[in-house]
Formats: structure tokens, C-alpha cells, sequence
């Protein structure tokens, strides 16, 4: 295989900007990426600018990703934080990393801090742990909310008998095949929304810039773990809130969030937190917006309006597949996860609730929790517990890291699994195989005070990014 040649100019053309990074893929990537082509190389240095997120927690593609949101030389006056975290829930402790808890803990001696939890799904990230939910006083920590602002769950009940799915297979593969984007790959010709009309575009100065982009990857998804599948929703609960009766039914889920737009956002915001929130180093990611100040309130702007964009980019993919299969829905479910809310807490105040991979669970508020590819999602409704922030899991969380999953599960062993669970795959990767995250069923079971199940969604048909 031909030698790997990365260099900074092909680098900059991609469009990493000049400093540490450069030289980080420089010397990293030929390394440890040694067996891969150079075309392999250049889509992962591509995917890793346009989806930071996706390899923050990943021993040797993480140091690549913190060099692009590192501040420049700050001032002098450092802020302190507090002596001793504050107390906070952790749900399903057992199975949480030491590094996702260290992170929790540091984020609980932030002066700004009010209360914090952690989910069952928890794994570390930066800044603010996956899985990590915190409510802080008049400020916003955009590596709190995370890289994918607005990243959210959707899910269409359809009024077809799921065992359409085994007679007419090929025909929901080319649905999702026909109607679905994702990564680099967009469609010839987006679908208006009436998002572009927003007064946001032309008000905050760093959105005016990134409208053509938002334009050009409207319904479309994300990569890494991103996903648009079919499958089998069973409604368990005779009080349920889309007044359908108990059985099995179609279900289409989708996973994506707010793409370049909120990943721009997210750096830029982050960037200027950093310079003008000095915080000691191992807190630096933690960096806020004073909700008072110019900046402060620009992102939550922006941060809004990523979240409806991606709410948007789901709708537009549940609209073309209901065109598609001819059928309207009988009910929708949705909501975001990396996200930001002023929410009144239990002492009647107001605060700014950050949940960085987490799920709204107010009182009787709905949500999907997905698993893996091979495991059940969770329809639930919240309980609206206070200790855990009216908050649960938003997802099962991983249990690898994307290159330790690489290092541990052929292509033979994943498709063995798949044949296991009767799942067709269409694209994906190995680093996404259900090994590398936690059994949902446990996470589930460690968070039954804080939401309840309404039903089950069972994953057949599964598109990810990649070749089919």
C-alpha cells in the first residue's frame, strides 16, 4: 500500500485552520492510520472537520479534535473554581466510566454551577460528559450543550402491519436509499423550509455566513452514530397519548442533529467562551456565555435556531419516506438532546438547564431513548423527577471508544449479529457495531424513577453513512 502523505496545505484547502493541528494530523494520522488508503485518510480527516463530535472521546482522533476548538493565548486573571463539587445524583453508577464521573465533578465546582446529574448512559466526552446534565445561573457553556446542538430522535408510526417489513424488504432498502443523505452527501435539490425564512439569519452576524450551508444539507443526516431505520413499534401502554391501540405496528426512527450548521456554531461560540472565560485547565472546555453580554446572548440565539433546523432536517426525512410509502402517519414522537432550556427549578428559580446527551423527562413529557442497531428503542414518558433534573439517558451510551470498537469486532462477527437479530444494515461502519455500547435494557432498568415505557420500537432495516 502507498505511503500516506498528509501536509498542511491540502490540510488548510480542507479547511483546518493554521496552528497545532496541522502538525497533530501531520504526525498522527500516517501513524496510526498506516493501513489505510490515502483516499480512506483524506474522507476521515474531511468527516472529522465537518463532524468534531463524532471522534471527541477517541484516544488518538480526540487530540485532533481538541487542537480545532483550542482558545488562543488568554489572559492573565484565571477563574477559580469552587473548593468541593457540589452533591449530585448519579444514576446507574455501576456502569459509568472514572472518567466521565471526574468530568461531572469538576463541572460541579464551576462558580456558575446550581445543581447537576448523571445519567445511566454516561461516558466521557469533553467539558460537560456525555450523559452529563447541569443547570447553571444566567450562563451557557456551549461544549455543554455539545458539538451537535439540537441532535435529536424522531419517530413516525405508520398504519402498515410490520410484517411488510420481512415480505417487502428490498422495497424499504430503496426507500432508504432514495430518500435519505448522509456525511459529505447531500441531495441535487434540498427541499425549502420555511426555517430560511427566520429573522435569526439576517440578526446574528455568524449565521448570515452559514445559511448557503444550512441550505445545502437540509434533510439530511449526520455520520458516526446518525442513523434513518425501519422497524417494529409495539405500544404496551393501554393509556397511551396517541390513543392507539396495544399491538405492533411500522415505525420509522431517525438520529441527526443540527450538521455544519450547529458544528460552526459550536466552535465559534466555544472559541470566544474560551478567550473571555478563563478557567484553570482542566475546566477550559467548560468555558461560558454570561447570558447578559452580547455573545451570551447571540449563541442562544443561534444555538435556537440550530435546534429547529434540526428539527427541521428530520421532518423533511419522515415527509419524503410517508410520500414515498404513500401512507400519513398515526402518530410522532420527538425531542432533542444536546440542548440548553431556561427551566424553573424546585427552589422557583430560573436556571439554564444543559443536557450534552440527555432527554427532556418532565412530568408526562415524551421521548425515545434508542439502543443499537440490534437492541430496542424506548418510547417513555417522564416522570419529572427533581433530583435528576427532569432529565434520563438519551440513548444506551458507549461502552468503546470508535477505535477501540475497530480493534474488537470483525466484519464477519458483526454480520453474524445482524443475521442473530434479522437487521439489514445499509452502510455503517464497525466502530457503530451494538458491542460498543451498553445494554439498553440495564440502562433502562437504572433510570425506571425517572421515565416509563410507553413502548418499543425494534430496529429491521438500518441506514448509516457509508456505501450500501
Amino acid at each position: 500500500m502507498a505511503k500516506i502523505q498528509i501536509r498542511g496545505k491540502d490540510l488548510m484547502k480542507m479547511g483546518y485552520p493554521e496552528g497545532p493541528v496541522i502538525g497533530l494530523c501531520i504526525n498522527l494520522i500516517p501513524k496510526h492510520y498506516k493501513r489505510h488508503s490515502q483516499e480512506q485518510v483524506d474522507e476521515l480527516l474531511q468527516s472529522i472537520l465537518a463532524n468534531p463530535s463524532d471522534y471527541a472521546e477517541d484516544a488518538v482522533l480526540g487530540r485532533i479534535v481538541e487542537a480545532l476548538v483550542q482558545p488562543e493565548k488568554q489572559g492573565p486573571v484565571v477563574i477559580d473554581l469552587l473548593p468541593k463539587a457540589k452533591t449530585y445524583p448519579v444514576f446507574g453508577a455501576e456502569k459509568i466510566e472514572a472518567g466521565a464521573i471526574q468530568q461531572m465533578e469538576i463541572a460541579m465546582r464551576l462558580p456558575v454551577t446550581h445543581a447537576g446529574a448523571l445519567m445511566p448512559d454516561a461516558h466521557q466526552g469533553y467539558g460537560l460528559p456525555i450523559g452529563g446534565v447541569l443547570a447553571t445561573e444566567n450562563a451557557v457553556i456551549p461544549y455543554g450543550v455539545g458539538m451537535d446542538i439540537g441532535c435529536r430522535m424522531c419517530m413516525t408510526i405508520y398504519p402498515v402491519e410490520p410484517q411488510a417489513l420481512d415480505a417487502k424488504r428490498s422495497m424499504f432498502k430503496k426507500l432508504l436509499l432514495e430518500n435519505t443523505r448522509f456525511g459529505f452527501s447531500t441531495f441535487e435539490k434540498p427541499m425549502d423550509d420555511a426555517i430560511f425564512e427566520r429573522s435569526e439569519f439576517k440578526e446574528v452576524p455568524k449565521l448570515r455566513s452559514l445559511k448557503g450551508k444550512a441550505w445545502d444539507q437540509i434533510g439530511s443526516s449526520g455520520s458516526g452514530n446518525h442513523f434513518v431505520e425501519f422497524g417494529i413499534v409495539e405500544i404496551m401502554d393501554e393509556h397511551n397519548e396517541f390513543n392507539l391501540p396495544l399491538g405492533k405496528y411500522l415505525g420509522l426512527m431517525s438520529h441527526s442533529g443540527s450538521r455544519g450548521l450547529g458544528a460552526t456554531l459550536a466552535q465559534h461560540y466555544t472559541k470566544l467562551a474560551m478567550e473571555t472565560c478563563n478557567l484553570p485547565k482542566q475546566a477550559q472546555h467548560l468555558a461560558w456565555l454570561d447570558l447578559d453580554t452580547e455573545a451570551g446572548q447571540e449563541y442562544w440565539i443561534a444555538m435556537n435556531l440550530a435546534g429547529d433546523y434540526a428539527s427541521a432536517c428530520h421532518h423533511q426525512i419522515h415527509h419524503r419516506m410517508a410520500k414515498s410509502l404513500g401512507e400519513k402517519s398515526l402518530a410522532i414522537v420527538e425531542n432533542h438532546h444536546n440542548f440548553a432550556w431556561k427551566e424553573i427549578l424546585a427552589d422557583g428559580k430560573e436556571y439554564i438547564v444543559h443536557r450534552k446527551g440527555a432527554t427532556p423527562a418532565g412530568k408526562g413529557v415524551l421521548g425515545v431513548i434508542p439502543g443499537s442497531m440490534t437492541a430496542p428503542a424506548f418510547i417513555v414518558r417522564g416522570k419529572g423527577l427533581e433530583d435528576s433534573l427532569n432529565s434520563a439517558s438519551h440513548g444506551a451510551g458507549r461502552q468503546m471508544s470508535r477505535r477501540q470498537a475497530l480493534g474488537a469486532v470483525t466484519k464477519s462477527e458483526l454480520d453474524k449479529h445482524l443475521r442473530a437479530h434479522g437487521v439489514d444494515l445499509l452502510g455503517g461502519g464497525l466502530d457503530e457495531a451494538p458491542f460498543a455500547y451498553k445494554n439498553i435494557h440495564q440502562v433502562m432498568a437504572a433510570q425506571e424513577s425517572l421515565v416509563e415505557t410507553i413502548g418499543t420500537f425494534h430496529p429491521k432495516v438500518v441506514r448509516m453513512e457509508g456505501d450500501s
